[in-house]
């Protein structure tokens, strides 16, 4: 199931985006809105679900979040975008992962 994590998520909600891969949680970041999708078995199915939230798609950025480490890994399909300067799957722009560590710290590491 994905949830969309607006305030600190509560334990009940981080083990409810666990049920899906146990140890880690892909989520998608809307680094403007300052708001998460996680949870599901695709970052682009976080994504969709920011975009029918209201979300832009320039605005989502993808990575993985461990509860048990705090740590990010900022790789995802969805960060392939020629049009603002990152080809890769890994987020490059330092600014960008810097936003998605506050937020991702906010939302989802407080517990």
């Amino acid at each position: 199931m994905i949830l969309i994590i607006r305030e600190p998520a509560t334990s009940e909600e981080i083990e409810e985006m666990l049920k899906t891969w146990e140890v880690f949680i892909k989520i998608a970041v809307d680094i403007e809105r300052k708001v998460i999708a996680g949870g599901g078995v695709r970052h682009y199915e976080c994504e969709q679900e920011l975009l029918k939230d209201g979300s832009r798609q320039r605005d989502i950025w993808g990575a993985d979040w461990s509860p048990s480490t705090q740590e990010i890994v900022f790789e995802s399909i969805i960060n392939i975008r020629p049009s603002q300067n990152n080809r890769s799957m890994v987020i490059r722009s330092p600014e960008i992962r810097e936003r998605v560590t506050q937020i991702t710290q906010q939302l989802l590491g407080g517990l």
